[in-house]
């Protein structure tokens, strides 16, 4: 299926960046005959210019190409632009290049900085190293010619009025990751150069099956209403927007004929939170458990009005911690539960262990009638629309990360090959394992979109990755595990604060104000004012060892023994001491964020 871009869409596909002492000159280079865009150095005011100016001092100007403007931030006192600065075509979505971001870069408009007080540029400093962080997004993508943030069934069902419309004004708000980023480029109606852009996952392939050539799509779109890090963003807000929302779509195309699946995931709907307290697993924590049913209830309308029937998958455990969040989660619903909304409860980790993934088969059999009465999204050889998807399934684990990853993959298998039945490609006892290669390739596709949701969310790739990619669990595969889970750890105590900080100041859940940001604060005492992680570390270290060298001299001097007490007790003190102020040492996000 290919959706024409209307000419009003056009966006430049090829620019050149001039940086002048006093202004930024964005050039477009691809043939077209635009206007260049001129960016203030000293307050990020733009406007459009019919020609580069030329260069009034002796210092050439640096020229670099970009292929995209992400958009601006305004700071303290100074604004910063964000622009695409190297990118790969990774495929197409519905017959138009499909790119990845693979640099980004930040150009500070900051010069009036110069004349600001001291306070100021520090806290401005602190502001531009988090954008710092930002350059590093993960799963950055974007088109010139389609709106990616629809589905090809949502895509479809716009209005002719709307398809006339530049591809921002087109977006889902949910899904356009550089939403904040744009406003100044609205203010200032520069269409041509605004560019949408989604986080998450872009995976496709073509392969034979007879004579029949079939490209497969897999697209992740993450939300933005409440997007973060793993331990940092947990739960829903007031309004019912969950923690690492991720619509992931499937296409198929063979024969002139589209194919689209749609399944969503998304933390608990209710609000809760772990606190990173250096703790492997910190406790989970229900706030204000009298409004989960509010929040749940706001939560699944707003589903209804997007997708139609829900039906709702939770993997979570029913012992320990796990288990309270789903009693939790079974109790918000109740009251709204219905032949439009259902509620499953399914102990992944029970039922399937962790090697025994096969016996999701047993999940698939109550939930395989409602993904047959609510179809997928079917266009003919014509391009008339035979079928429409009019419900979803909604998957969640603790981080709707890798028992969901798990789950979803086998729901997508399974509707995939109800769509190469009815397409005439595969016989009613046949599958996709029937086909060796197209299943390699199938479980790969899975794999990387699991990989790839996770390295946004968690720092690391997906856990129990090698069921999706091999169909089985492997030696490999469990060590691997071991070793990400590790990495999850250290990540989501010592570095993603940080991280998350830099995430609401892009996507504008922090708006950096003057009056706010610089009150000035007292310098901190007590335990935060010495506290440090490698300091503690290298006390138990050095305890632990001065312990064992006098265990090993008491043959000689038995009043070694009590010196080898004395220092194994200190390295047992600091470690209680770590584990009980362990918010002290994590790198917690310093952002506070107002209702907006």
């Amino acid at each position: 299926m290919m959706v024409k871009a209307h000419p009003s869409q056009k966006l430049y596909t090829r620019m050149r960046l001039w940086e002048f002492p006093d202004q930024y000159i964005v050039e477009p280079t691809d043939g077209s005959s635009g206007s260049c865009l001129a960016v203030s150095r000293v307050n990020g005011s733009m406007s459009l210019v019919d020609e580069v100016p030329h260069c009034t001092t002796v210092r050439v100007p640096k020229i670099q190409t970009v292929f995209g403007v992400v958009g601006m931030l305004k700071l303290l006192a100074g604004s910063y632009l964000l622009v695409i600065t190297d990118r790969e075509s990774v495929g197409s979505y519905l017959g138009h290049p499909f790119f990845k971001v693979l640099s980004l870069k930040v150009f500070p408009c900051d010069h009036s900085l110069r004349n600001s007080p001291e306070e100021q540029k520090r806290m401005e400093a602190d502001f531009s190293n988090l954008l710092k962080v930002a350059e590093k997004t993960h799963g950055l993508f974007f088109s010139y010619d389609v709106n990616i943030t629809l589905s090809a069934q949502r895509l479809n069902d716009l209005g002719d009025e709307s398809k006339l419309l530049p591809l921002w004004r087109q977006a889902e708000p949910r899904f356009l990751w550089n939403n904040y980023m744009l406003e100044v480029f609205i203010d200032s109606k520069l269409d041509p150069y605004m560019l949408p852009v989604i986080q998450g996952s872009f995976q496709t392939f073509q392969s034979a099956i007879g004579l029949d050539i079939i490209d497969v799509t897999l697209i992740a779109r993450r939300c933005t209403r409440r997007t973060g890090t793993r331990l940092w963003r947990r739960g829903a807000d007031n309004d019912g927007y969950v923690a690492n929302f991720v619509e992931s779509e499937q296409i198929i195309q063979l024969k002139g004929f589209t194919a689209s699946f749609v399944q969503v995931r998304g933390s608990m709907p209710f609000i809760w939170e772990q606190i990173v307290d250096l703790t492997y697993k910190p406790k989970f924590d229900i706030i204000r458990p009298e409004e989960a049913p509010r929040v749940a209830e706001r939560h699944f309308l707003d589903l209804r009005k997007k997708y139609g029937n829900v039906f709702a998958v939770d993997l979570v455990n029913t012992d320990g911690g796990e288990g309270r969040l789903t009693d939790q989660f079974a109790t918000s619903v109740q009251n709204i539960l219905s032949n439009d909304v259902r509620y499953l409860h399914f102990d992944f980790h029970r039922i399937c262990g962790h090697v025994h993934f096969e016996r999701l088969s047993i999940l698939y059999d109550q939930v395989e009638d409602f993904l047959i009465k609510n179809r997928y999204y079917l266009l003919n050889e014509k391009g008339e629309q035979v079928e429409k998807q009019v419900g979803i399934v909604r998957t969640n684990c603790v981080d709707c990360l890798d028992r969901t990853n798990v789950t979803q993959s086998m729901i997508g298998r399974k509707m995939l090959e109800l769509q190469l039945q009815r397409l005439g490609v595969f016989d009613a006892n046949e599958s996709i394992s029937t086909y060796p290669n197209f299943d390699d390739r199938f479980k790969i596709l899975w794999a990387n979109h699991g990989d790839d949701i996770s390295i946004q969310y968690s720092g690391t790739p997906a856990l129990k990755g090698d069921f999706v990619r091999f169909g089985k669990r492997t030696t490999q595969g469990v060590l691997k595990d071991g070793w990400n889970a590790l990495m999850r750890y250290y990540l989501n105590n010592f570095v993603d604060g940080t991280k998350q900080d830099s995430i609401d100041l892009m996507l504008g859940h922090y708006i950096v104000s003057v009056s706010r940001d610089m009150v000035s604060t007292a310098p901190k005492g007590g335990i935060e004012a010495i506290a440090s992680l490698p300091l503690a570390l290298f006390l138990i270290i050095m305890g632990l060892f001065f312990a064992m060298m006098s265990l090993m001299r008491v043959r000689n001097d038995f009043s070694q023994f009590f010196f080898s007490l004395f220092w194994a007790g200190l390295s047992v003190g600091v470690a209680s001491f770590v584990r009980a102020n362990g918010r002290v040492f994590c790198n917690r996000p310093r952002l506070h964020k107002p209702p907006r």
